[in-house]
């Protein structure tokens, strides 16, 4: 275990990573990465931005060329391949240790590559149509680009890292325009559920819906779309589940958009599918992270192109906070009750 406490930033973090993977022992099966002839293929397969390409290439990891970085990818692939088809939270990889070096940037990237056979297999056992396979793990590219507006550079940090599990682990379906990712109410969205007089609450099955950027207007139809796809798709492929609600959990719902935005736009209508299920807290840099790629910038330095840019600037310079928001809905109808 002597390498999580290398590549490991934290030494906390190292001991729940380290408690992890005793618990699970050593992977039953062997973990391979594509050859490096292959890897760009699969990487555009994958969406993963032409910048990247060649850094990732050369930098791909090898049991000869550093056996203790293998052995750590190992341990991570493991921790994702374990959960194969669970619901939940998403796997917390920890922070990496700037003693991985470069690798450091691009190393939860190498996980994904690792996992790709084994969830590609989980769904076909499912029966997921291929294009959906594909569409959903395409969403490591989308993670890599989101990183780079972020921060100017190629990688993927560990929040985002820790995000992807979802996807690579079958947990977590992009469908139409909408991703659907099969999760438990928790306590206070479900007792607002259960306040509204439905017959569901904390621990129940839902799908939580996220709204991947990058992909086009979110337009009432396209939505409507992806709320159908997601009622046949559940149904076919996890029969054993029943889901009867959808949450969401994002920037787009914070109400305070409405003030600013036409009844009629995409966000507004958005946030009409669902019902409050409580208050988040103050949360500006959410926000300020998705619609301008920076936080902690001078006001007066950001974009007023749309109507939502300056709806955002305005708010703030008013004193104002934004705080996001948490909704659900009947998913049958696709629409608040």
């Amino acid at each position: 275990m002597d390498v999580i406490d290398e590549f490991v930033r934290d030494g906390a973090a190292a001991q729940v990573l380290a408690g992890l993977v005793k618990s699970l022992g050593e992977p039953p099966f062997e973990v391979a990465l594509p050859a490096a002839d292959d890897l760009p293929a699969l990487l555009l397969e994958l969406a993963v931005p032409h910048e990247d390409i060649d850094e990732l290439t050369a930098s791909l990891p090898s049991r000869e060329r550093d056996p203790r970085v293998w052995r750590f990818l190992e341990y991570c692939t493991h921790l994702v391949v374990s959960q194969m088809g669970a619901a939940g939270p998403e796997v917390p990889f920890p922070e990496l240790s700037p003693a991985m070096g470069a690798l450091r940037r691009y190393f939860y990237v190498y996980v994904y590559l690792a996992a790709r056979p084994h969830v590609r297999a989980f769904h076909r056992e499912r029966g997921i149509p291929d294009d959906i396979s594909r569409l959903t793990l395409a969403d490591l590219g989308r993670v890599l680009a989101d990183h780079r507006f972020w921060y100017g550079t190629g990688g993927i940090d560990t929040e985002l890292a820790s995000w992807l599990t979802g996807h690579f682990r079958g947990a977590l379906y992009q469908l139409g325009r909408l991703q659907f990712q099969r999760v438990t109410l928790g306590n206070r969205t479900g007792k607002a559920i259960t306040a509204a007089g439905l017959p569901y609450g904390p621990g129940d099955p839902a799908l939580a819906v996220h709204v991947p950027a990058t992909y086009g207007p979110m337009i009432p139809a396209s939505c409507e779309k992806s709320f159908a796809m997601a009622r046949d798709f559940f149904a076919r492929h996890f029969p054993e589940e029943e889901y009867h609600i959808a949450v969401c959990y994002s920037w787009l719902l914070d109400d305070q958009l409405a003030d600013y935005l036409p009844a009629e736009s995409n966000i507004v209508r958005f946030q009409r599918r669902f019902r409050p299920a409580y208050e988040a807290n103050e949360d500006d840099a959410i926000i300020l992270r998705f619609v301008f790629g920076r936080v902690g910038a001078d006001l007066a330095d950001l974009p007023r192109r749309s109507t939502l840019q300056r709806a955002i600037v305005d708010h703030l310079r008013a004193g104002r906070h934004w705080h996001g928001g948490a909704g659900w809905c009947v998913l049958g109808s696709g629409l608040a009750t």
